[in-house]
């Protein structure tokens, strides 16, 4: 395919989707970030995800699963975070030097359809709440209205999403302490205190725990990835509290407060579907609430899968129409999976994400602390220029599609059930463990094709 250039010079100034983000553009302050990143904290998701747990599996195994996520996912998305204030790259051209280009293009692409996937997945949510309470508006017709609403709230970048988040935060804020308060003044289905209940042949701990850690995994990658989209536009000096704040904090939010508040309505009102007990709480007010969380969702959700085409197209057949051209195809694509009944697919697909999320992102943070820091393998710095990179770098691809064909494997049950459960983790543990050992094998030859002189001493990870 023909290179095809009509990026905007304006547009490629705001996003930065094919190179890293300049020193003088890097002037967000933590907590404009950190807001933004709260978009995805705050999706209704995590509710159902608390709910489902807590009713199939128990109420304290979902709340131990959910402490897990939040120190394995906070650690990793602070590292990531860290890595890409630091340079200046989100993670699909952090991973252009340890995977190569084409290599690097295929994380993109597989990155690009999680985040369509969870658009679909997010969109649904709210086309059942709305449906639920305006029957006679057929399904069809409000994915279409409400898939394509996030194409426009997308068209001028990161200043924006900035924007939506921050006037759409205190008002998401105002819902939550109302559907609290009204699920609070509500008759419980269970009579003991929430934590305590367990489902019929339902011990703590053991195979309902590995389920309930299990079901994390499916998300934990893609929430401690997802920062980099906008880490990498954090000022210099905000790099050490922003990288926590951004990395760690929405972790906290997403799995303790966002989840465990789905442990409680899960457990108080019968029911696992949000988009259900929701609207019956607030009726037409719920319908808003939903409305409002999942544009807030959706909104990251198709931000991220853009760069991600855009990086993908650009690496592999030099096509680069810009990143607006991809907001509307990841849409129109999300749009075209909620119409082809993507949730009776779910458990498949956060079976293979998570498994692939978590091994991406355990490579990332293995080539930065332990081959570039500690054995100071390869460059200590990150390279995203595909005129001085190799096609592939073992170092990163072998690991990746090794750890997760075995972990995709093991997590369809061929490898008992306790690998079935852990899957994702490991898959991540093996892929580190092949990353040292291939960058030693290889002796870092494959990051670059020669020494950079005009990487800034201060975009170093490794000096």
């Amino acid at each position: 395919m023909g290179n095809v250039q009509t990026t905007d010079f304006k547009e490629k100034e705001d996003d930065y989707s094919f190179d890293k983000v300049p020193k003088q553009k890097r002037n967000m302050g933590w907590f404009s970030i950190t807001n933004i990143t709260f978009g995805i904290a705050t999706a209704i998701f995590y509710f159902q995800m608390g709910s489902v747990m807590a009713l199939q599996f128990g109420a304290v195994n979902a709340i131990i699963s959910a402490a897990y996520a939040i120190v394995v996912a906070g650690i990793l998305g602070t590292i990531i975070a860290y890595l890409s204030a630091k340079s200046g790259m989100n993670v699909n051209l952090l991973s252009r030097g340890g995977f190569g280009y084409i290599g690097a293009s295929l994380t993109s692409f597989i990155y690009a359809s999680n985040f369509i996937m969870y658009c679909a997945f997010e969109g649904m949510i709210l086309v059942a709440a709305i449906h639920a309470f305006f029957p006679h508006i057929p399904v069809w017709l409000l994915i279409i209205v409400f898939g394509s609403a996030v194409i426009p709230l997308n068209w001028f970048g990161i200043k924006q999403l900035d924007k939506l988040e921050k006037w759409s935060l205190p008002i998401f804020g105002v819902f939550l302490v109302t559907t609290i308060i009204v699920a609070f003044n509500k008759t419980s289905v269970y009579d003991g205190n929430f934590w305590t209940y367990l489902p019929d042949g339902i011990q703590t701990g053991g195979t309902a725990l590995l389920l309930c850690i299990g079901m994390q995994h499916g998300i934990m990658g893609l929430t401690a990835l997802l920062g980099s989209d906008y880490a990498r536009f954090l000022k210099p000096k905000d790099i050490k509290i922003g990288s926590f704040m951004i990395g760690f904090v929405p972790q906290v939010f997403c799995f303790g407060v966002m989840g465990g508040l789905g442990i409680w309505f899960g457990v108080r009102l019968g029911e696992s579907n949000p988009g259900v007990y929701i609207v019956s709480l607030l009726g037409l007010g719920g319908v808003i609430f939903t409305l409002l969380t999942q544009i807030r969702i959706n909104i990251t959700n198709i931000y991220s899968a853009s760069l991600s085409l855009s990086n993908f197209f650009e690496n592999v057949f030099k096509f680069k129409p810009g990143r607006r051209f991809w907001i509307v195809v990841a849409g129109v694509i999300s749009m075209a999976m909620m119409l082809g009944g993507i949730l009776d697919h779910l458990d498949t697909a956060m079976t293979f994400q998570g498994v692939f999320l978590l091994t991406w992102a355990a490579i990332l943070v293995t080539d930065s602390l332990v081959v570039k820091k500690i054995l100071k393998i390869g460059p200590g710095y990150y390279e995203a220029r595909q005129e001085k990179l190799y096609k592939w770098n073992p170092v990163g691809v072998i690991p990746l599609v090794t750890a997760s064909v075995l972990g995709t494997v093991a997590a369809l049950g061929y490898m008992g059930m306790f690998l079935q459960s852990t899957a994702a983790f490991f898959a991540a543990i093996l892929a580190s463990i092949l990353t040292v050992v291939f960058a030693v094998l290889t002796k870092g030859k494959y990051y670059s094709m020669c020494k950079a002189d005009d990487i800034l001493e201060d975009d170093y990870i490794a000096s």
